[in-house]
């Protein structure tokens, strides 16, 4: 009989797949887990609950999330719903104001953001511009192209024949226009084409062949033409569909029925599409051409203009960027989903995006000694925990990339691109993540539940969900201001101490003891479970003692092989056993017996719902084997 000794320092590869069980070689399986569940991966390697959430508001309706940063100090989270923005800032409604979009089309929206300005795109839908002139003055507008003597600096396309002709009948005033074949419809009224390169505003259609116009610069002839066009964006041929800032100029990535072009506005100029003679601050125009069309789906910048297709990545290089040094590169086929829009995040000049297949995250890197990209998978040894994602964002602060589930859990990676950490673990609460979005330091998703969809925010001070903190210099024993938890049984802390749970009615709750603090919400489970060691003996292990490493930890419940159990903990300064300890930081050795035969499955799990804090080191096993 062995007596063997194992130290697990740390949990910086997270959880991995069962199917790696085998693979006690892998650097991942020795800073692996089996389980993590509720849990935050910390850089430096250790893991902790997870944070509460605190409750914000009740949103209209399912949508999404998105942050406005006008400077260090105002900051806003924007939240689309169905026709509607409402406007947060410190957790505060400020403003609200209608918009065009469904809560059918908020999912594949795309936005970007220059002072205080947000410009936000749908492919069936006119573009917007969202302003803020005060925390509480907001105003939606239409895209206004830049305009000068009649002539709107707008992109423009031939979408039918190059053959297809038009006749003006006249070069000045209201005229007729005839076409060669089909091109009017009425959705042409108000818009503008222009022939010889010259414009014209479309007034009235009579027939598929003929229509009214303004000229709005004198034409050139009366003789049909081939050389004609109209805008590439209308109601007839859908809006742009993702936008970004790259350069000081705004990139539009694709159109409804002209999903694989670009279209970059002049240097400084930013809604000036005039591509002019070429010269290096105008406009910029081109197709992404392959060997099948390329819908872009996000255009973003970093280290180049970096376009994300259906099909394909793409870089576009030129240093400044202008119409003659620009180049175009495919960089990978990996391509992103069409469904939905999942914008993608810059993490340490990596670029992290959602590919197509959906249950993936993908790291688009520049890599130096190949002067291309690269877009690994970030997911490879947890597979088993991805579901294609819905929305994503990334705490810096806590090096934690959140991606919103659409089976609405939310995956989080520990990511420290420097220290090679990857670790992937799984937030669960009682109900369904729908958006996530970081607004300075702050982590706010969108949970739908029970009782409606709520605004929430993550909080290291709460220990759990949808969460609302009290106090009152006179110690009571009910406490109200709930509505949103009608109905459901929540877990309490009276006084820093756990009390029995109580079921909110009318939005209140009784205690059986005043209290002068109060902190309320709904229970959720951490839980950790350690691979199986890799000894290689073959036989039954028998484990003796398991030390845990604690830091600021309040409530372990534990199965080293009888059950869960509470494990005590002492307070500081005495000898005596508290119910309800101080947090305690330290090592805890448990010990343990009974022989295992299934040497696949875990020495030890964690599982708790108490409504305290929890963080784990490292975990020392000692053992002995008969293999």
């Amino acid at each position: 009989m062995a007596r063997i000794s194992t130290l697990k320092t740390n949990f910086t590869a997270g959880e991995i797949s069962p199917n790696l069980l085998g693979r006690g070689d892998l650097a991942a399986y020795e800073n692996g887990a089996l389980k993590l569940r509720n849990v935050f991966i910390h850089p430096t390697g250790g893991i902790s609950r997870r944070s509460g959430l605190r409750y914000i508001d009740t949103a209209r309706g399912l949508g999404r999330l998105v942050a406005f940063e006008f400077n260090a100090e105002q900051v806003y989270l924007l939240v689309f719903t169905g026709l509607h923005v409402d406007v947060y800032r410190n957790g505060a409604l400020v403003a609200d104001f209608v918009v065009p979009w469904t809560e059918a089309q908020i999912a594949s929206l795309s936005w970007t953001q220059s002072a205080d300005t947000l410009l936000v795109v749908h492919p069936d839908v006119t573009p917007k511009k969202i302003t803020r002139t005060s925390d509480t003055a907001w105003t939606i507008a239409d895209w206004s192209y830049y305009e000068k003597d009649g002539r709107i600096h707008q992109p423009h396309h031939k979408f039918v024949d190059d053959a297809v002709t038009l006749t003006p009948s006249a070069t000045t005033g209201s005229i007729t226009l005839t076409a060669s074949a089909n091109v009017f419809v009425s959705a042409h009224v108000g818009g503008r084409f222009r022939i010889t390169d010259k414009e014209i505003e479309i007034t009235a259609v009579s027939t598929a062949t003929s229509a009214t116009a303004t000229v709005k610069e004198t034409l050139t002839s009366t003789a049909a033409t081939t050389d004609w066009e109209e805008q590439s964006f209308s109601s007839h041929h859908g809006w742009p569909a993702s936008v970004c800032f790259h350069q000081d100029r705004t990139v539009i990535g694709g159109a409804r029925d002209l999903p694989n072009r670009l279209w970059m506005s002049r240097s400084a100029d930013l809604f000036n599409f005039d591509l002019g003679t070429g010269l290096d601050d105008e406009g910029i125009e081109f197709a992404i051409l392959s060997d099948q069309v390329n819908a872009v789906r996000a255009v973003f910048s970093g280290r180049h203009l970096q376009v994300f297709t259906s099909g394909a990545e793409w870089m576009v290089t030129g240093s400044p960027l202008t119409p003659g040094s620009m180049e175009l590169h495919r960089q990978t086929q990996i391509g992103s989903p069409v469904d939905r829009t999942v914008p993608p995040r810059s993490v340490d000049g990596a670029t992290l995006f959602v590919p197509r297949s959906g249950a993936e995250l993908r790291e688009f890197l520049f890599a130096d000694v190949e002067q291309a990209y690269q877009a690994t998978d970030l997911g490879m040894l947890a597979h088993h925990l991805l579901e294609p994602a819905v929305d994503q964002d990334f705490d810096k602060t806590g090096r934690l990339f959140h991606m919103a589930l659409n089976t609405g859990k939310l995956a989080t990676v520990t990511v420290y691109r420097a220290e090679k950490v990857t670790a992937w673990t799984i937030q669960e609460s009682n109900g369904l993540f729908k958006s996530v979005a970081i607004v300075g330091d702050e982590t706010y998703v969108l949970v739908s539940r029970a009782g409606g969809v709520y605004i929430e925010t993550f909080d290291n001070t709460l220990n759990v969900d949808s969460g609302l903190t009290g106090t009152d210099s006179l110690a009571k024993t009910t406490w109200s201001g709930m509505g949103h938890l009608e109905g459901e049984t929540v877990k309490i802390l009276a006084d820093g101490a756990v009390v029995a749970d109580k079921v909110v009615a009318a939005g209140s709750i009784t205690l059986d003891q005043a209290a002068n603090n109060i902190e309320v919400g709904l229970g959720y489970t951490h839980a950790v479970e350690p691979l199986p060691p890799s000894i290689g003996t073959g036989g039954p292990i028998r484990p003796v003692a398991i030390t845990f490493r604690l830091a600021e930890t309040s409530a372990l419940r534990l199965d080293t092989g009888r059950g869960f159990q509470e494990v005590p903990f002492k307070r500081f300064g005495s000898g005596a056993l508290d119910t309800a300890p101080q947090p305690f930081t330290g090592d805890r050795t448990v010990r343990a017996l009974g022989w295992r035969r299934d040497v696949t499955a875990p020495l030890w799990r964690i599982e708790q719902d108490t409504p305290l804090d929890f963080s784990l080191l490292s975990v020392a096993t000692e053992m002995s084997t008969n293999g």
